[in-house]
């Protein structure tokens, strides 16, 4: 899928393009792709002009939206599906997704590619072949792609989180020139697509799943033993729990985690917001 090379708006870059023009500019620099660049745009009473193209000024905008061209009118960053998908802006500008309210991604202290980045770090990806199994923004792919990453395999179920992340200018585009086809991004159920991974084919996995409630297969004996296959021994498994509260929900599922990947032939400890294991 062709990622969105349009402008990207939110309600504060409305904002601030409305008042330089009401200030009497007519002209103003600003960031149309959620902090990756800036360009100069030509300011109008009618609208503003973006690398040769005329857009009309918008209706009033949302907070925490994040707005595209879809060749009419600015629309929405959201979709529904099994729920509503929802590209968010952060102050670090690396955005966040919702489903139905639910943010999916820390932001409130560190941006999201900056977590990733950190998590990624563990498994150390460089000329490696890694399994990123539930793929999402693809932070931990635009992370291990700067490492020099020898090759990521990719997994994501939702074709709502695929359609967002062409809209995203920081995830990764696979056909991309910077990628050199080293990311292999497919639209499937790692539960199941794992079964065709060969045996020993991975020097490394990063598994972020959706919380046990939503994917609990994910956290089964059964998938972990899939992993224990397909990593090589001594490869690396970082694997995100987040922290629920035990007071809660009455379970230590990082603690859960790490004894199960201990009995599929992995040793364990816990590390950041998971568990970071070694094929033994």
């Amino acid at each position: 899928m062709p990622h969105y090379t349009g402008p990207l708006l939110t309600r504060p870059l409305l904002d601030q393009l409305q008042a330089a023009l009401k200030k009497g500019a007519s002209h103003a620099s600003a960031s149309f792709d959620l902090g990756r660049s800036e360009d100069n745009v030509i300011l109008s009473n009618d609208g503003w002009q973006w690398r040769g193209q005329h857009y009309p000024w918008p209706a009033k905008l949302k907070d925490r939206t994040i707005y595209y061209w879809d060749g009419d009118e600015f629309s929405a960053a959201s979709r529904f599906g099994s729920g509503l998908y929802k590209l968010v802006p952060t102050d670090w500008g690396v955005p966040t997704f919702e489903i139905d309210g639910i943010k999916m991604l820390v932001s409130a202290q560190v941006s999201p590619m900056d977590d990733a980045r950190r998590k990624v770090a563990l498994v150390e990806p460089r000329g490696k072949q890694v399994l990123d199994t539930c793929g999402g923004m693809g932070y931990f792919a635009a992370c291990c792609l700067d490492d020099g990453v020898a090759g990521m395999h990719s997994f994501e179920k939702s074709t709502e989180v695929l359609w967002l992340r062409t809209l995203n200018p920081w995830s990764p585009d696979p056909e991309a020139t910077y990628a050199q086809g080293r990311l292999n991004l497919k639209q499937g159920d790692v539960s199941q697509e794992i079964e065709h991974l060969a045996d020993a084919s991975m020097d490394a996995v990063l598994h972020d799943p959706p919380r046990f409630g939503i994917a609990g297969e994910l956290y089964s004996q059964v998938f972990y033993d899939q992993l224990a296959r397909v990593l090589r021994n001594g490869g690396r498994l970082f694997h995100y729990t987040g922290s629920p509260n035990k007071l809660t929900s009455g379970r230590d599922v990082p603690r859960e985690v790490a004894t199960r990947l201990q009995k599929a032939g992995f040793k364990a400890e816990l590390a950041l917001d998971g568990v970071l294991a070694t094929r033994r």
